[in-house]
């Protein structure tokens, strides 16, 4: 039987639990997650039962722990084609799509190119992209009952709502209910930087970690926090905007109307303006700035200099508030690393407080299609309460 997309899969506190770990970490014994989750054995086996049962779990061969050890164990595994998950992430200028199975590994992927922003439009080629997917194999379709759609800006997850997304040029959009009347699926919706901290934290650099940052650099400068191995949205939902951190109150303004965000400095719409101003071309495009740089223009250089100062002293403050494990930093901007990771790394260094320095900084590149995954995983999310 299908679950019914509309209500999570798992409600007790142990099925959560036993479900959560096995995704990212499985297989694992019965003992082992006992001992992870601090639930009795038999609380363990309760709990694994309804799983099993409904083809979300299943028991591999018995083995033993040690030589010389007792009665084999059966360890536990996720079944990962048991259900299916359809991501979306919506960029500038085109849609990435994927389908994930239970461990979020990515199955097809496909692409449609952005001519019209308006909800009407984009909503459209979601809907044409999800038909796509999901007809590559037969089996997709007949196991899959949520889309999780990944877009930037201010997303109300809990309504469905895109309240207000710079790229798009979308404010007040109700994005899950359209998406979800053109395509069938449960839709959810999330900011595209939390879903892919998300994806990170559970099934990527994050794993085991309690506490874990993700930051983005690119078209805007994003963060998604993991406090106590939950994600952190704040209380109005838009906890990490790391982006919109002043790093100098006196530098230029930002599209959020507020004056030395770190995104009004250190994204490539402000290097761009900045190297434009620097050397009086204003028909410049972004890899004609890269190029300047790259050939010694002192005047560009500094634009990116100044850029990674700014990038480097917001990721400083955020691992100095929340002490994070691990930062991952990831974006579009990794492409142009060369010409201000130096200067990334020496700020971070210095404005860090303390031991606080001692987090590594991780550079993982990230292809669209892994922000696509990042909206599987959102979806993924609504197995649980």
């Amino acid at each position: 039987m299908f679950p019914n997309p509309s209500h999570p899969l798992v409600t007790a506190p142990a099925e959560t639990a036993i479900l959560s770990l096995l995704l990212a970490e499985s297989p694992l014994s019965r003992v082992e997650l006992a001992r992870r989750t601090g639930l009795s054995s038999t609380a363990v086996t309760k709990a694994a039962r309804p799983l099993i049962r409904d083809g979300y779990l299943h028991e591999l061969p018995p083995e033993r722990t040690a030589p010389g050890a007792g009665r084999p164990v059966n360890p536990l595994a996720i079944t990962p084609d048991r259900e299916f998950f359809v991501g979306v992430k919506i960029s500038a200028d085109a849609l990435y799509g994927t389908v994930c199975d239970l461990r979020a590994r990515m199955q097809v992927t496909g692409r449609r190119r952005l001519t019209a922003r308006d909800p009407g439009s984009v909503c459209t080629l979601i809907a044409d992209l999800v038909d796509e997917l999901l007809d590559s194999e037969p089996e997709f379709r007949q196991r899959t009952g949520h889309l999780g759609i990944a877009v930037s800006g201010d997303v109300d997850r809990d309504r469905g709502l895109v309240r207000y997304s710079v790229l798009p040029g979308w404010q007040d959009v109700p994005l899950a209910g359209i998406v979800s009347a053109a395509t069938g699926l449960a839709v959810s919706i999330e900011n595209d930087v939390k879903a892919l901290t998300v994806a990170e934290h559970w099934f990527g650099e994050g794993i085991g970690t309690e506490y874990f940052a993700l930051v983005t650099i690119g078209a805007g400068i994003g963060s998604g926090l993991v406090v106590n191995g939950e994600l952190v949205t704040g209380a109005y939902g838009v906890a990490g905007e790391l982006g919109h951190t002043c790093v100098d109150p006196a530098g230029p303004r930002c599209h959020c109307g507020s004056a030395g965000c770190v995104e009004a400095i250190g994204s490539s719409d402000a290097i761009l303006a900045g190297v434009r101003r620097a050397v009086a071309d204003q028909d410049l495009d972004f890899d004609g700035a890269v190029r300047l740089a790259r050939d010694g223009h002192p005047a560009a250089q500094q634009v990116f200099v100044a850029a990674g100062r700014a990038i480097g002293t917001g990721i400083a403050t955020l691992v100095s508030l929340l002490g994070p494990e691990r930062v991952v930093v990831t974006g579009e901007g990794l492409d142009t690393f060369d010409l201000f990771g130096s200067h990334i790394e020496a700020a971070y260094t210095a404005h860090c407080f303390k031991a606080a320095a001692k987090c590594p900084l991780t550079l993982r590149p990230l292809p669209w299609e892994e922000w696509a995954r990042g909206g599987a995983v959102a979806a993924i999310q609504t197995l649980f309460p």
